[in-house]
């Protein structure tokens, strides 16, 4: 009788809410919690020059798009829309063209608009440019500026 009594008690202390070893204890949710932080740390971290090149790339990629529909422009109306005009008039239906010439806003990775000057510096007819994270002139790694002759595809 005893042996049964005992295995009575035995049975009903193994219930989960009466054992210790059913749960995580306060300190190790935390050492999880502090470890997940410092990888998200570490990821952005280093996620963030990929970010800030990518932008530069789509900047010249859209920059590229720009000079394809100016040169387009040019070869039809014999002359590269003034500073009035501006980069708008790519994006028009007109008297040469049934189509705008360009159909995606003329807005920068950043949020602003494309420049555009005619004529541009030194001997090129125009140029179109970002300038950077900034919005300024000039600037380095994030804040350069990218401009239509920098690109090998935009020599004229």
């Amino acid at each position: 009788m005893c042996c049964d009594q005992y295995r009575m008690r035995k049975s009903t202390d193994t219930h989960p809410s009466r054992s210790g070893g059913g749960g995580f204890s306060l300190i190790e949710i935390l050492a999880v919690l502090v470890l997940i932080g410092l990888a998200a740390g570490l990821v952005a971290v280093n996620v963030r020059p990929l970010m800030a090149k990518g932008k530069q790339n789509a900047a010249k990629s859209d920059i590229s798009t720009i000079v394809s529909a100016l040169e387009s422009y040019y070869m039809a109306v014999g002359e590269f829309p003034s500073n009035d005009q501006g980069l708008d008039v790519l994006k028009e239906k007109n008297e040469h063209f049934d189509e705008p010439l360009l159909t995606k806003g003329l807005i920068d990775p950043w949020g602003r608009p494309y420049q555009y000057n005619q004529p541009g510096s030194g001997d090129q007819p125009y140029e179109v440019f970002s300038f950077g994270a900034d919005g300024r002139d000039g600037g380095e790694g994030a804040d350069t500026d990218i401009r239509s002759d920098d690109e090998p595809e935009s020599e004229k």
